[in-house]
């Protein structure tokens, strides 16, 4: 039986957050499909280049209308995260709508350039069963020019010259602004609380 379902979004992370999942024991499969998603027991929303465009890959897939719906475990990855929230200020994109809030663009300055690339530290902001064994001080790998500040579905923060959301849930929605796939075992712990979550 599938574990869970990874959303075929047309980004280049879709293998190596599928091989990331499996090393961890789970059945996956990536797909566009809303059936299969819609019985999926989990579902992951991975994502990378625009919002605009993804948003549109999303409607054309009709998706768009069935993941704000959906009442399993669902974990949007970068772009998959800040397509959860309301709107979007990169090409001025209506998101999903499923968490409340507008991602920016990030402030470059000295020594933060843009987009933001590399490891950074959390700060939690409150206890979930998605950070089970992550601590304050953990590092994971971020590549993004976008952020969400952060607000009151926030779990976990990280500083870049303000203070973003890198963690964030609603319900049965949770959100990671860094790749887990590409965080080492910190990155692979969240996945796999990401797969105990019923």
């Amino acid at each position: 039986m599938t574990e869970a379902v990874i959303i075929d979004s047309g980004g280049a992370n879709l293998a190596s957050l599928q091989f990331a999942l499996e090393r961890l024991g789970a059945r996956t499969i990536v797909s566009c499909d809303a059936r299969a998603i819609a019985a999926a027991p989990r579902v992951l929303l991975p994502g990378v280049g625009s919002a605009a465009d993804a948003m549109q890959r999303l409607r054309r897939a009709g998706l768009a209308q069935l993941l704000p719906t959906l009442r399993q475990p669902v974990l949007g990855i970068c772009l998959g995260m800040q397509l959860l929230f309301e709107r979007s200020a990169e090409g001025v994109t209506e998101c999903l709508g499923v968490l409340p809030g507008s991602v920016r663009r990030l402030h470059a300055a000295r020594g933060r350039p843009v987009p933001h690339m590399g490891w950074n530290q959390l700060t939690l902001s409150r206890e979930d069963p998605l950070l089970e064994g992550i601590g304050t001080g953990e590092y994971f790998y971020f590549v993004h020019s976008y952020a969400v500040p952060a607000s009151e579905v926030t779990l976990a923060r990280v500083n870049y010259g303000e203070l973003i959301s890198a963690v964030v849930r609603q319900g049965n929605f949770w959100g990671a602004q860094f790749h887990p796939e590409r965080s080492a075992s910190a990155g692979a712990r969240l996945l796999g609380n990401f797969l105990a979550l019923s």
